[in-house]
């Protein structure tokens, strides 16, 4: 049975409440999205987001959903590599996003070779087996129930596909002391200055926290049934990219 109470950053609150919150969250944020993370990693997550597809070993054709895939930065890369023959799948829970990033992918012309869809990562509205790939970018730490997730992701691979997560994660412990001063005293700064909201980016600092580190994330991979999984820090353990396979 799925736990009653969950976390909302640092927050207690009723698993069935958490959603609704980070609905909210992204509602608040969704305009400011993409310049806010420019701003946030100086630009770096740009260099993240190709390094998983480069990993994810993309080939023309195939078939890609691409969760929480918000303003469409991830999924634009997919698309170039999956070329015209290709599916690529952009979802997420929330509403204003996808429809930020089906303008985002207009602008770049993309959006005619994309299908976007709403849905939350716990329930896939998809048929088991129907992607070749799965990638996830900063989207799993506001998910309710993570492993519930996990389980869904693996249902919808084909055998022999990948999942691959860019996300939040545990960083080097000398960088911990300047990381933790910019998140909870800058971060929530320029979120005000930026994007007008600084509550919400007081709430990406304290997710980030209580996210799983790597090894238990990893270990989360395999209680979901993926297999060889692995992960690779990124700009010293600040993110990394894991990686699970269904064979």
């Amino acid at each position: 049975m799925p736990d009653k109470s969950t976390h909302f950053g640092f927050q207690n609150v009723p698993a069935a409440e958490k959603a609704g919150r980070v609905r909210e969250v992204f509602d608040s944020v969704a305009g400011n999205y993409d310049l806010m993370n420019d701003v946030m990693s100086l630009g770096i997550h740009r260099l993240w987001k190709r390094l998983v597809t480069n990993m994810a070993n993309l080939q023309p054709g195939q078939q890609v959903l691409d969760l929480a895939g918000g303003t469409g930065d991830l999924t634009r890369l997919i698309a170039a590599r999956t070329g015209p023959l290709g599916r690529v799948v952009l979802s997420d829970i929330n509403n204003a996003m996808l429809q930020a990033g089906r303008r985002r992918l207009l602008d770049h012309g993309v959006a005619n070779t994309v299908e976007f869809v709403q849905a939350d990562a716990e329930h896939l509205p998809f048929l088991d087996a129907s992607f070749d790939c799965i990638t996830m970018a900063f989207g799993l730490r506001n998910v309710t129930h993570q492993q519930q997730a996990l389980v869904s992701m693996y249902r919808v691979l084909k055998p022999g596909g990948r999942l691959l997560i860019l996300e939040f994660s545990r960083p080097a412990a000398l960088l911990r002391p300047a990381y933790d001063f910019y998140s909870f005293n800058i971060l929530p700064r320029l979120g005000g200055l930026i994007a007008h909201d600084a509550a919400s980016y007081q709430y990406l600092a304290e997710s980030i926290r209580m996210h799983p580190d790597q090894e238990t994330l990893k270990g989360m991979l395999e209680s979901a049934g993926f297999e060889d999984c692995d992960y690779h820090n990124l700009t010293a353990g600040i993110v990394a990219i894991h990686r699970g396979y269904r064979f």
